[in-house]
């Protein structure tokens, strides 16, 4: 039977709520955390702690870039470190930074060492048009939101099979779920569009796939999981609570596998 050893501390979850007023929706307090990851790119320590994970998963290939994935590992980092995660293995990043002519939407699964989906994803029609370049966390905008968001339940709703999300970041994403953004299928976000060159769809604001492949994308990262709406926007860089908090020391190995009967596990934490 395979073994996986864990790379971060354990932390206990929080059941994430979605269903009324008393859903978890701000940060607990406190700006450190323990974390394998560096304060800082560049140097060949921190390069080494980013790279084990970014490289063993071939992320460049599938064009995520190092920065972004960093982003996205250190917020993972901080939910799971406040008991914000109940689904604690999985990360899910739709890269905004992106064209929308690519598929720039990743489901990242540790224990498996494995990159799980990678599709493509809509954005709102007021963020901009081949590029997500404004964002938003006001109603009736028609734009997307930028950062950190847990995953709640699926549902049936007007775009079909449909999954809920909570923003966690305050005055960014947290009002998400009462504008009905949500992880959804659509015809208009297809490969044929991208193939083609025509421009892709847009939403009313939320991340809608391409419709067929949302049904087994929510059933795996339903339940609690990090999802990252990656952007290069400087304001929300500038003034992200999770991703401008401090690092604590913390194990110097990201990578950790156990080796059995010659073979090197798949996990990645």
């Amino acid at each position: 039977m395979k073994k996986y050893l864990l790379g971060l501390l354990v932390f206990s979850a929080s059941v994430v709520s979605f269903k009324n007023a008393s859903a978890k929706s701000e940060l607990p307090g406190g700006s450190t955390f323990k974390s394998l990851l560096p304060q800082k790119l560049g140097n060949n320590a921190s390069n080494r702690q980013v790279d084990s994970i970014y490289q063993k998963m071939h992320l460049q290939a599938f064009g995520l870039k190092k920065d972004i994935f960093y982003n996205a590992f250190k917020g993972f980092e901080y939910l799971k470190s406040r008991g914000m995660l109940d689904k604690d293995n999985i990360l899910t990043i739709a890269d905004y930074s992106q064209s929308s002519h690519n598929r720039r939407f990743y489901v990242i699964d540790f224990e498996k060492g494995e990159l799980v989906f990678n599709t493509y994803v809509s954005h709102g029609k007021n963020s901009g048009s081949e590029y997500a370049n404004s964002f938003s966390n006001s109603d009736n905008s028609n734009k997307s939101s930028c950062g950190f968001l847990v995953t709640g339940e699926p549902y049936s709703g007007r775009a079909g099979r449909s999954l809920h999300l909570k923003g966690v970041e305050p005055g960014i994403n947290d009002h998400v779920y009462r504008r009905s953004i949500v992880l959804h299928g659509s015809y208009y976000v297809n490969s044929e569009r991208a193939d083609e060159g025509t421009m892709m769809g847009r939403s009313l604001g939320c991340p809608a796939v391409p419709y067929g492949e949302q049904f087994a994308i929510i059933n795996y990262i339903k339940g609690g999981s990090c999802m990252f709406i990656a952007t290069e926007d400087t304001k929300y860089l500038a003034t992200s609570k999770i991703l401008n908090s401090a690092f604590e020391s913390g194990d110097s190995k990201t990578l950790l596998a156990e080796k059995e009967n010659g073979k090197e596990s798949k996990g990645l934490l």
